[in-house]
């Protein structure tokens, strides 16, 4: 039997290599995937690589049977900046999308669905928690406290539509709540904490000081981040926990971060290196109003999946300016 990872970007492609050094077999799902990066962190050889749509429900209905699915690891979906430019693509992707291989699991009763999420679905509520620690089921306001952007609106969504399943139709699902994620990915990307990493890096590789001049990628008070890598050991730990109970799990290193803290970790790993900001940061991070008022708290992952963050902050800019540097 194969596991289906959707998206074949930076944490599928992981999540392939991870999957292939524990024996299984792999299959990977994108519209438009870039074999060169995708090849330079999973064998090629040992995957079967596909070019097709996830909303395209015949066509995953015969990918399912032809190739012996019965777990998928679904990460496809668009990013923030890709939605501004296109809502209702961004929209079809990723709530439709979803649906696609929620109802395809329902449909050919697989045995573990792991559905990729984002913290984001909390940070409206950031304004009035007051706890040391950010839960999954944290309170929020239907209304004042409703999603500040599409990408997070489907995100949340996709939630609630993953869980009914599991509810109503017995679909064993987990949906891991991935923090800002960075890390050593060639490919291309549209991810707001990619840009602000890079927009550090590669003048700190050349030996130039950093000049910030776009306020989305800075924050006021503090922000959390994981690396990709992390995020497909999470995705491993879910697709074998024997019994993800609460269903919803966030995934983050734990550490909540200050811009200053950032640089500094650039600086351990380029001496000298400096940055000059020339806006002010707006809210949070991305522009979202409110400031995080905690880190996530990330025992349910470690409890119920057995997973623990591996890499730190410096860990992800030392390994990503490595590419960078080869390019």
């Amino acid at each position: 039997m194969s596991v289906l990872i959707t998206g074949a970007g930076g944490i599928g492609s992981y999540t392939g290599r991870y999957l292939l050094d524990r024996g299984e077999s792999v299959v990977m799902l994108d519209r438009s995937p870039a074999r060169d990066a995708i090849g330079s962190v999973v064998d090629l050889s040992r995957v079967r690589l596909i070019e097709g749509d996830i909303t395209d429900t015949s066509a995953l209905d015969l990918l399912i049977s032809n190739e012996g699915v019965d777990r998928i690891v679904h990460t496809a979906a668009l990013l923030s900046t890709a939605i501004r430019a296109n809502p209702a693509e961004g929209v079809r992707v990723n709530v439709m999308g979803t649906l696609s291989v929620i109802d395809a699991a329902r449909r050919h009763r697989l045995k573990r669905v792991v559905l990729a999420s984002s913290t984001t679905v909390g940070y409206p509520a950031f304004g009035t928690y007051r706890g040391t620690g950010f839960p999954e089921d944290f309170p929020m306001r239907v209304l004042s406290e409703r999603p500040t952007s599409i990408y997070a609106a489907t995100k949340l969504s996709c939630e609630h539509l993953a869980l009914l399943y599991r509810d109503l139709y017995e679909v064993s699902i987990a949906v891991l709540r991935y923090a800002a994620v960075i890390g050593p990915w060639q490919g291309p990307g549209t991810s707001v904490p990619g840009k602000m990493l890079q927009s550090l890096i590669c003048p700190a590789r050349s030996g130039k000081q950093a000049v910030i001049d776009d306020s989305l990628l800075l924050w006021e008070g503090t922000e959390e981040f994981v690396d990709l890598r992390d995020c497909a050991a999470a995705n491993v730990a879910a697709l074998c926990s024997p019994d993800p109970k609460s269903g919803v799990y966030n995934i983050s290193s734990g550490r909540a971060l200050t811009l200053e803290q950032v640089i500094e970790s650039v600086q351990a790993v380029f001496p000298g290196f400096s940055a000059e900001v020339r806006v002010q940061p707006k809210g949070g991070f991305a522009g979202f109003p409110h400031l995080r008022p905690a880190p996530s708290d990330i025992h349910l992952a470690a409890d119920e999946l057995d997973f623990r963050p591996r890499y730190s902050l410096t860990d992800s800019i030392r390994d990503l300016a490595a590419l960078v540097v080869r390019e």
